[in-house]
């Protein structure tokens, strides 16, 4: 397969060149940057140097279409809503991890993002990446909207309970933690260092982008009108997220319960690992993998149970998702190029 990877420079591209080089059916044709066209991707991140020596080139939809099998497109969110109605055509594959495509409506992504929304009809032609749940309909679609790093960490963990009415719809609470590569690559006051180190701070409280998004996929798999809140935190670290979610428990829900929706829901899944009753998933556990680690525990005392889940945000979170996408809409093992053993220490 000949790839394309429209925004290489950032966090999850320079990721996808480092799962695509170990894939042994994919081949990285061009990549382009237009803010960093005329450098060599080694001269940006010096770790490439002999790895990775393509030149970085201006967007050219035209040569995009004629040479690549599959596009990658990691912009930031408004960038790639415009983009894509240029680059479809009847043959390129599209795997969006930028987040335009995500959302159901124009109107809904107006709100969150503030930015301007990719045509309806891409919205409503763009299947949701959330492997371990839409491998059919991935394995059918033209188009992906790569999920994003928080709702993958909570939905992956949140779904299984839903689907099997364990959980009330409207009482989830999501608590969630994310290293600093979250943020991208661009440097702010947020992700400087001497604002980020020896601390940890709320952000985006009750208005993150991603609060739309878990609650939409939430619905629509389970049928159940889902309601959230969710608060994310950045802690100074570079990878991971930790999502601890709280959830009011239905009448009759048992640890037997409990466990048989995860195990129903993630056999045969490679990427979702349940943890054994009393241990509880880290971040460093996952760290460079395509790994979901999940634990729960139900609180008697209050009636609630508590769900952890743990991916690397770069990797399960991003770019590595997208690449199981692409093998999953290309009739591949979903595992190919993606048997990385996570990172230790």
């Amino acid at each position: 397969m000949n790839i394309s990877i429209i925004g290489a420079t950032g966090y999850s591209g320079v990721e996808l060149i480092r799962l695509l080089l170990q894939h042994p059916e994919a081949r990285i044709s061009a990549v382009y940057s237009n803010s960093q066209a005329g450098n060599s991707m080694q001269a940006i991140y010096p770790h490439l140097q002999y790895v990775f020596t393509e030149d970085l080139h201006e967007i050219n939809v035209e040569e995009i279409q004629c040479t690549a099998d599959v596009v990658f497109i990691a912009t930031p969110s408004g960038v790639s809503g415009q983009l894509i109605p240029k680059l479809m055509n009847d043959s390129l594959k599209v795997i969006d991890l930028s987040g335009d495509l995500r959302l159901a409506t124009t109107d809904v992504y107006k709100t969150w993002y503030r930015k301007e929304p990719a045509p309806q009809e891409y919205l409503d032609q763009a299947v949701y990446g959330l492997s371990e749940w839409m491998a059919d309909a991935i394995q059918q679609a033209q188009v992906i909207a790569n999920p994003g790093c928080f709702p993958t960490a909570a939905l992956l963990s949140l779904l299984p309970l839903l689907q099997a009415g364990i959980i009330e719809e409207t009482s989830i609470i999501i608590d969630a933690k994310s290293g600093v590569t979250g943020a991208g690559r661009s440097v702010t006051l947020g992700s400087h260092f001497c604002e980020v180190n020896e601390s940890i701070s709320a952000y985006k409280v009750a208005i993150h982008q991603h609060t739309p998004e878990i609650e939409q996929i939430l619905t629509k798999l389970t049928g159940k009108e889902a309601i959230i809140s969710f608060t994310p935190h950045l802690v100074p670290m570079n990878r991971g997220i930790l999502t601890t979610s709280y959830a009011a428990l239905t009448a009759g829900a048992t640890e037997g319960r409990v466990a048989d929706a995860f195990n129903q829901a993630y056999e045969g899944k490679p990427f979702v690992r349940l943890r054994q009753p009393g241990s509880y998933p880290k971040t460093k556990e996952v760290y460079g993998s395509n790994y979901c680690d999940i634990a729960w525990h139900i609180d008697q005392r209050t009636g609630r149970i508590i769900v952890l889940s743990v991916i690397d945000n770069v990797v399960k979170g991003a770019a590595g998702q997208a690449v199981q996408n692409m093998n999953l809409m290309f009739g591949l093992p979903e595992t190919t190029g993606l048997n990385f053993t996570p990172v230790f220490p």
